[in-house]
């Protein structure tokens, strides 16, 4: 089991939700010139340097709970399976490097974000307000628009948001808690609860600003970066190709003809051609 644990680069305790939450609020009693030390340190450079390789390798923020080290190795054999999906491995091309995830330690994560230099903190508090439990971060080799979506896919495949409780289902809970017990005067067995393991987007850092979910839907349905510089390209190359287009013309004599009309013109409407 531990070894499992090192190879999802997680904590076995993670099967149990702790009160854990991102802050990016400033200390509630700042002290001037207070440093990490030690082991938080390390963490704090650690998650500094993968804020600031999102320009080019972008993170995806994610909450587990009650999950176990096997779940979070198979999760990641199917984030790399669904990579290599869109990009096929060739013979003669070099590896790409595949998806990393790092299990992060909320508290000193949330201070590398604060200390971000312009980042959009308004965002992070917002979609981070009111996450408990673990949290993650899923570092892609690049921006690449399709792997990303086929990435997000295989999230929600593999753990579906939860549905909302009906209105039905709240009131049985309500009464279950209000019943009388089935032997009056004994104490009621403890049930342990089903734990059902629950994954959830929370945003994603991309060029060094944080995106809500919606906004991260949107950069996946975008095409691949080869695409969008083609039609870039494409942009800006119309303008001169029409610009040459003319030009050819008038060397073809239209704009000879063009100007004789003009000229004639003109001479109908002074009544005759001038002295």
């Amino acid at each position: 089991m531990q070894a499992a644990c090192r190879r999802a680069q997680t904590s076995c305790s993670w099967t149990q939700a702790r009160g854990m939450a991102i802050s990016v609020a400033p200390p509630k009693y700042a002290m001037p010139g207070r440093t990490f030390s030690g082991k938080k340190a390390d963490q704090y450079e650690w998650y500094t340097a993968m804020l600031a390789a999102s320009h080019t390798s972008p993170l995806l923020v994610l909450n587990f709970l009650e999950f176990r080290a096997d779940k979070l190795v198979q999760l990641r054999q199917d984030i790399i399976q669904a990579s290599r999906r869109v990009h096929k491995p060739t013979p003669d091309a070099p590896p790409r490097p595949t998806p990393t995830f790092t299990a992060v330690r909320s508290s000193i994560f949330g201070a590398a974000l604060r200390d971000y230099p312009d980042l959009n903190l308004d965002t992070v508090t917002r979609i981070t307000e009111g996450v408990t439990g673990p949290v993650g971060v899923l570092a892609l080799p690049t921006l690449d628009p399709p792997e990303l979506s086929a990435v997000l896919r295989a999230l929600d495949r593999n753990f579906p948001p939860r549905p909302p409780k009906t209105e039905q289902e709240l009131q049985a809970e309500e009464a279950a808690k209000r019943a009388d017990p089935h032997t009056p005067g004994r104490r009621e067995k403890r049930m342990r609860p089903i734990r059902v393991p629950e994954i959830k987007l929370l945003g994603a850092m991309i060029d060094g600003q944080m995106l809500a979910p919606p906004r991260l839907q949107e950069v996946s349905k975008l095409p691949s970066l080869p695409t969008l510089h083609a039609q870039l390209v494409g942009l800006l190359s119309a303008p001169a190709s029409q610009l040459t287009m003319v030009l050819n013309e008038a060397s073809g004599g239209k704009l000879h003809r063009t100007l004789q009309g003009l000229q004639k013109s003109l001479e109908e409407q002074a009544g005759g051609p001038p002295a």
